[in-house]
Order: structure tokens, then C-alpha cells, then sequence
């Protein structure tokens, strides 16, 4: 059998690209830990507190602050027909005097979710979707949107992606607003009779 010239360089190097992986591919030997070693790194971890690189925190605590503690201090109800849902404070932006009746929970009624109650009750309710800036209180509703909750006869739940959210009074300067703004936002937070 003939092996031709140009194989046999080829050959060579296949030979020593195999021998040269096949080294680098065994691990590294090393000894193992003894117990004794093992012990004493997990005594010095154990002695070695990191929380005393940290000062204690000053102030009050932020996760406390502005709660009022109270769910149902902070808090409306809805009810009719045996049911009842609980919707955040300034949520409810309009109540019709012939709908008063049905903002306060009624004794024995089942308490549901926002959704489970108003799907059933979509014919004395009406939705109005709020941004986040407008729901802080840092822009105003429209002025068109304010006329209309003025004129529902429906009570009218203020809501973010879905769910009832607080509309806060508008934070600008009484002087800085205009007069036609000033008024549809005092519309647009009627109070409870």
C-alpha cells in the first residue's frame, strides 16, 4: 500500500492535535479536604457577622409610613342583592341620591371580588379608566369626562388597568388651575350623602 506525501503531514498533525486534547482534557489532580479543614473554614464563617459592616437604619421605617392600618377605615363598599365588594376610599367618583342605599355594606352580605360584583352589577355601575398620574392627583381628568360622570346616573368607580384605584384631589395650586378645570375636578370627587 502507497501512502501518498501530501497524507503523511496530515497524519502527523491529526496524531498531535489528538495527543495534545487528550492532555488537556484530564482533570487536575488535588487532594481533598479533611474534616479538619472543612471545620475550621466553617468556624471562621460562622465568627464573622457581615451584618456589623451595616449602621442601623435612621428615620422611620418607609413600609409603615402612610398606612392608615385600618382596611375598612380606608375603604367603600358596594352592596346590593346579598353581595358586597370593597373598593379603596375616593374610588367613587359619583353616587346618584336613588344609589346612596347601596354604598355602605349591608349586614349578611357575601363579600366578592371587584371583578365576581361588578360583573353582576354592570347595570348600576359605570367604569371610568384613570392613568396613574391622574389617580395621584398630578393631572387633572378631562374636562369632558368630568361633565359626564356629573351627569351619570350611574355610581361611577374610578379604575386602573381593571381595578378600582383612588383618585386623589388634584395637587396644583388653586391659583395656577383654571377656573373650568378647578370646577370639573370638584365634580369628578362628589362625595358620599
Amino acid at each position: 500500500m502507497k501512502i501518498s506525501t501530501t497524507c503523511l503531514p496530515l497524519l502527523g498533525i491529526a496524531v498531535l492535535t489528538a495527543s495534545s486534547l487528550a492532555v488537556e482534557s484530564e482533570p487536575a489532580m488535588r487532594d481533598a479536604a479533611t474534616h479538619d479543614q472543612l471545620s475550621h473554614q466553617l468556624r471562621v464563617a460562622n465568627n464573622q457577622n457581615p451584618l456589623v459592616k451595616f449602621t442601623p437604619a435612621e428615620g422611620p421605617d418607609p413600609s409603615t409610613a402612610g398606612q392608615t392600618g385600618d382596611l375598612i377605615g380606608g375603604s367603600d363598599f358596594l352592596s346590593f342583592g346579598g353581595r358586597a365588594t370593597i373598593v379603596p376610599k375616593h374610588a367613587i367618583l359619583n353616587i346618584p341620591a336613588g344609589l346612596a342605599d347601596r354604598i355602605k355594606l349591608q349586614p349578611g352580605s357575601n363579600v366578592q371580588t371587584w371583578a365576581e360584583f361588578y360583573a353582576s352589577n354592570r347595570g348600576w355601575i359605570t367604569t371610568v379608566e384613570v392613568s396613574r398620574v391622574q389617580a395621584e392627583g398630578n393631572q387633572a381628568l378631562a374636562e369632558e369626562l368630568t361633565k359626564r360622570i356629573g351627569k351619570s346616573s350611574s355610581v361611577v368607580v374610578a379604575t386602573y388597568q381593571g381595578g378600582p384605584i383612588s383618585v386623589l384631589p388634584l395637587k396644583v395650586p388653586a391659583q395656577a388651575v383654571p377656573a373650568g378645570a378647578a370646577n370639573a375636578q370638584k365634580t369628578a370627587t362628589t362625595q358620599k350623602p
